[in-house]
């Protein structure tokens, strides 16, 4: 069917403009300056939220080797703790007294008999000692007279 100015359905007719070289008037456009204030806004929020993210990150991390390392330096503290016990136990066996008498034995000294001992007659011996250092130290104090005594020539007085 054709359509009131005499074209068929679906084929359009072109306008043509009066004038045809008329030209159009230059578009510019409008600038927000609202606009430019919230993307500034914008965007240092999102600088410190991914600031804060950062942030969060590096310390989550920092704590989870701060974790290993505790982890680790507890490790090490029990083999230590089990070193020492070791050790404690080996002091205590080299100085047992049945092993010290091997070692003895084997350096070929003997057993001490009940007459070695004897606390009167050492009491007895260094009484002695004492009563002859002390009359040593008596007999040779030189006693000087009063012939002795010469004033020095050098001295003054």
């Amino acid at each position: 069917m054709p359509s009131k100015d005499g074209t068929p359905n679906g084929i359009f007719k072109m306008v043509r403009r009066v004038p045809s070289k008329h030209k159009n008037a230059r578009v510019t456009r409008e600038y927000d300056r609202d606009a430019l204030t919230r993307l500034s806004l914008l965007l240092v929020c999102g600088l410190v939220l991914a600031g804060g993210f950062i942030y969060a990150g590096g310390r989550h991390f920092a704590s989870l080797r701060l974790g290993y390392q505790s982890q680790k330096l507890r490790a090490e503290l029990e083999n230590q703790k089990e070193e020492q016990r070791r050790l404690i136990l080996e002091r205590e066996s080299a100085s047992s007294p049945v092993r010290l008498e091997r070692a003895a034995r084997q350096l070929g000294m003997q057993p001490m008999v009940a007459s070695q001992v004897d606390p009167l007659k050492a009491a007895v011996e260094t009484a002695k000692k004492k009563i002859a250092e002390q009359s040593q130290a008596t007999l040779k104090l030189p006693v000087k007279t009063k012939a002795d005594r010469q004033p020095d020539p050098n001295k003054r007085r």
